[in-house]
């Protein structure tokens, strides 16, 4: 039995010690529990206030002021821009700039003493169920200057994009990224390491091939993985879930290999830092929490405050979310979405720079 034991504590001890050697499962054993009760605990908020809000003031009366005034007091709705009718409204609910529209008709004044309909209407962008359920709160905001007891309410609600708050309406685009961000950083963050541990990385060593080229060839393969999986996506999200896709199809594509490469820019960046292939496992889970949390899929981005939005900006996810819940369900184009393009192209010239810096052509 002492023999047993001896034997038990020597290779316990061994692993202990080598668990001390290595910095980055250590920064692991902290980190992890840290990120997941800072994200979940402080930056995850379903009660969403403050959202983006334009008006269109077509009566310019004291009543009509004072209503937007008293949906401003709710704090649902900040107003960031002011537009002359319906038409730009929608076109700032398709680009994604507001999600709230407040349309107030010239005859608002006579429609406050009409008890038989609303008098000016509340357009909500009703991709998200969450987001439409909160500024759906401002229908019960009550007449200004009119009779209290009026029996429809001033603003009458008009769901846009997913009428019938369908969550797999507003799940499956986004999922597109989360699935795409998952297996494009996991295939390339192994990439290298893989070829260091199995001893291709010597071959290397006699070739004339850059650094650059090593690193783009890496990547390029697994561009095309990407884009067959978002195929497999779209297809069975429409197949399945009966999930409408309202703009071009091109488009999307155009917006998935902007992703794919950011993504796989980040994965090879993580197989230039980590030394063993589980090591780069644990380094793409350890990216991958903050992106599906912060990325605006899962929660409200607007709810989150404002050092976790600033952080959630640097994921490549969070973009391609916006993009993709633009294009499928909003019918948007790419040209009001270009500032998520750009952030994906920076974010891939940035990653794929730190890798080619990172990368030594040698086997230590």
């Amino acid at each position: 039995m002492l023999c047993s034991l001896t034997r038990f504590w020597a290779i316990a001890n061994k692993e202990i010690r080598q668990l001390g050697r290595d910095k980055l499962t250590l920064a692991m054993i902290i980190g992890v529990p840290l990120l997941e009760i800072t994200l979940f605990g402080y930056a995850i908020n379903t009660d969403v206030r403050q959202l983006e809000a334009a008006v269109a003031d077509q009566a310019n009366t004291t009543a009509s002021r004072e209503l937007v005034r008293s949906a401003e007091a709710t704090q649902v709705i900040r107003v960031i821009n002011t537009v002359d009718g319906p038409v730009e409204l929608k076109r700032l609910l398709d680009a994604g700039r507001i999600e709230v529209g407040i349309f107030i008709p010239p005859d608002f004044e006579r429609r406050l003493q009409d008890n038989k309909r609303p008098a000016a209407q509340l357009m909500i962008n009703g991709s998200d169920p969450i987001i439409a359920g909160i500024a759906h709160e401002l229908v019960k905001l009550p007449p200004p200057f009119a009779d209290p007891d009026r029996s429809p309410a001033v603003l009458e609600a008009r769901n846009y994009y997913n009428p019938e708050q369908r969550t797999e309406v507003q799940i499956v685009p986004g999922l597109i990224g989360v699935i795409l961000n998952l297996t494009m950083v996991l295939f390339t963050a192994i990439a290298i390491v893989r070829e260091r541990e199995r001893g291709n990385l010597e071959l290397l060593i006699a070739t004339p091939v850059r650094r650059g080229e090593l690193i783009l060839g890496k990547i390029f393969p697994y561009v095309i993985i990407g884009m067959i999986q978002m195929n497999i996506i779209l297809f069975v999200g429409a197949w399945l879930f009966d999930v409408p896709i309202r703009g071009s199809v091109w488009d999307l594509y155009i917006a998935a290999l902007f992703f794919i490469v950011a993504t796989l820019a980040l994965g090879i960046t993580i197989s230039t830092m980590a030394k063993t292939q589980f090591q780069a496992m644990q380094l793409t889970v350890f990216t991958f929490l903050p992106s599906i949390l912060l990325s605006g899929f899962m929660f409200p981005f607007e709810g989150m405050p404002e050092p976790a939005q600033y952080i959630g900006e640097i994921l490549p996810l969070t973009h391609f979310v916006r993009l993709t819940r633009g294009i499928v369900l909003r019918g948007s184009e790419l040209g009001p979405l270009y500032p998520e393009l750009l952030a994906l192209a920076a974010f891939s010239v940035v990653m794929v720079a730190v890798a080619i810096f990172r990368f030594r052509k040698r086997l230590d």
